[in-house]
């Protein structure tokens, strides 16, 4: 654990502490860190931010979104999709990272956030070594704004109770937060194209609701 003043111990309990990360390690190297940490009982958003310094805004991003490209329990995307609301609408905003207290306490215990890394991590560290700075156009202001604009749609449709409505969303957000992440134009590209795909699909099952939902109350009302 990193060599704290003295002073700043009496301040941080265990759980607040983060571990030495050092340098620009990938974010899978980071996360991986926080997993293996066995002597702490749960992994808070607070946590999240001090580990990942400079880039907690698009990583953020994707950790939230990363749970929703698989399958959950219900109610996960809602919980999950509010964080990401206020994450990506101070991307679209150009704002610097802040998060209220009441985020930064939320927190996953340790065996449930070592279950989501070795589910994401392998695919996490595959993206890695294909990611890499180019077409910089796209991940710089004022693009960089819409990217934040469009997450910011594809969140609030993740809080949205719609069959089938959190997976195209979620990897959308998640190709996009990696390519801000490491400034990668060609990830940010393809994200926008799955965030169209993802718009396609929730309208369409929108659409066949509103259709089973008009003939359903047809067949009670005549």
């Amino acid at each position: 654990m990193p060599d704290y003043p003295r002073q700043d111990r009496k301040n941080k309990t265990r759980s607040e502490e983060t571990p030495p990360v050092g340098g620009h390690l990938p974010l899978s190297s980071i996360l991986r860190l926080l997993a293996g940490d066995a002597g702490r009982e749960r992994i808070s958003v607070r946590v999240l931010v001090d580990a990942l310094g400079d880039r907690a805004l698009a990583a953020l991003m994707f950790v939230f979104a990363l749970p929703n490209v698989f399958p959950t329990p219900p109610g996960t995307s809602s919980a999950l999709g509010a964080p990401l609301v206020f994450l990506t609408a101070q991307l679209a905003l150009g704002r610097k990272l802040w998060l209220p207290d009441f985020i930064c306490r939320r927190s996953l215990s340790l065996q449930d956030f070592q279950r989501l890394i070795r589910r994401g991590a392998p695919w996490l560290e595959r993206a890695e070594s294909l990611l890499r700075p180019r077409a910089s156009r796209l991940v710089e202001p004022p693009t960089e704004y819409v990217v934040g604009l469009v997450c910011f749609i594809l969140s609030v449709i993740l809080t949205l109770p719609i069959p089938l409505g959190n997976i195209p969303p979620a990897l959308a957000i998640c190709l996009m937060a990696l390519g801000v992440l490491e400034e990668d134009g060609y990830w940010v590209a393809a994200g926008f194209l799955a965030a169209a795909i993802a718009v396609a699909i929730v309208s369409g099952v929108l659409f066949a609701m509103f259709k089973t939902a008009l003939f359903v109350g047809s067949r009670f009302l005549f």
